[in-house]
């Protein structure tokens, strides 16, 4: 028996040094090997997607966020048996079974986040799909956005401001649906989307000020159900654009946007608006705080009042850990390749920019040919 064990504890080794080779393998080809990362996102991981996210998404729960509860209770179990083991003069030979225990698991969630995730960073862009052009925008540019989404947003939410709690379910359906619509437009965001999960805790996430948070491990599209109303459809809509390999952030964001205005719900368009309204808005304040203000006062009621909302409740949970979280999040993103770090939420207003001088160019071209 003993013999077995040791074989058994030798097995986890092997297991795990080979799951740490193949994760470096992954994430090399995906750094050195040009087109790699944007043939693993379309012929691998969009299989991943259409079997892990849709067995996961069969459940109701968040699998991850089960399973964030079972590893702190199988480490505090750990922690128990080294304690007990020390006082009995054994704690080595059970620190060397618990240790390779937690070489096997550290080395499968490193394996899971890079073929789940990790490579999709070293894919080809959104934007490169969409068309959507990279370059210089002109303040004019930008306050004719801003003053459209003022328009946009106060029209929208006559009906648009609606509760998440009375909700709930069909909104979960509907962020597929506004996908799945998006994709009738771009390509690249067609195909199978399981429906976003609310985290059972969200106050989990209120801490780190995250609004959702895309799971590798288990394929999920996760959001804090306890953040205002109208933050909830555009977060889930941004989460779920992780699931079609685009992970940049700020392409997230503006996929998010496409979703929503693309929706017949009222309360998505109403959110993609004036979430839309907040990005462009804070870039105009930088090079025009006068004519922003002037545009935040013909903002509606309303819609000043959520966004009040939405700055008191994001205030309550600012704090050291909230610092902590962000610096991670940053320091995240730059070792995937974002320079910039959490300053790239910022380039969604380029990409707006962007898609509404294509919008204006074909609405011109359409004028002509009909003159």
């Amino acid at each position: 028996m003993k013999k077995n064990k040791r074989y058994g504890s030798q097995y986890l080794v092997a297991a795990g040094i080979s799951l740490l080779l193949l994760t470096a393998v992954f994430q090399l080809s995906a750094r050195t090997l040009p087109g790699f990362g944007t043939w693993y996102a379309h012929h691998i991981y969009s299989w991943i997607v259409k079997s892990v996210g849709r067995l996961t998404g069969l459940l109701p729960f968040s699998v991850v966020e089960m399973g964030l509860y079972g590893l702190l209770c199988l480490l505090f179990l750990d922690v128990v048996r080294l304690s007990v083991a020390a006082i009995r003069a054994e704690h080595a030979k059970i620190l060397t079974v618990t240790g390779r225990r937690w070489l096997l698991i550290v080395s499968a969630l490193l394996f899971l986040y890079t073929v789940n995730c990790g490579i999709n960073y070293y894919a080809s862009s959104f934007s490169s799909y969409a068309g959507l052009e990279d370059g210089t925008y002109t303040v004019e540019e930008l306050e004719a956005l801003c003053s459209d989404l003022v328009e946009l947003v106060n029209e929208s939410a006559k009906t648009g401001r609606q509760s998440y709690r009375e909700h709930r379910s069909a909104w979960r359906v509907e962020a597929v649906t506004a996908m799945q619509a998006a994709g009738e437009q771009f390509s690249c965001l067609a195909g199978f989307y399981p429906k976003p999960k609310e985290v059972l805790v969200s106050r989990i996430l209120s801490v780190q000020q995250l609004c959702g948070v895309y799971s590798p491990f288990t394929v999920e599209a996760n959001y804090n159900g306890d953040m205002p109303d109208y933050n909830v459809p555009h977060t889930l809509c941004h989460e779920l654009s992780h699931l079609k390999g685009f992970m940049r952030e700020d392409e997230a964001n503006f996929i998010g946007y496409l979703a929503c205005i693309s929706s017949e719900n009222e309360a998505f368009r109403y959110s993609g608006y004036l979430t839309g309204w907040v990005y462009a808005g804070n870039a105009m304040a930088r090079v025009d705080r006068k004519r922003y203000i002037e545009l935040t006062d013909q903002l509606c009621e309303g819609a000043r009042q959520d966004l009040d909302e939405n700055s008191d409740f994001w205030n309550r949970y600012e704090s050291r850990v909230s610092e902590a979280a962000t610096r991670m999040n940053d320091t995240y993103l730059k070792m995937n390749s974002q320079a910039d770090g959490v300053k790239s939420y910022g380039r969604m207003v380029d990409l707006m920019l962007s898609y509404r001088r294509i919008q204006q160019r074909f609405l011109n071209e359409n004028l002509i040919n009909l003159d």
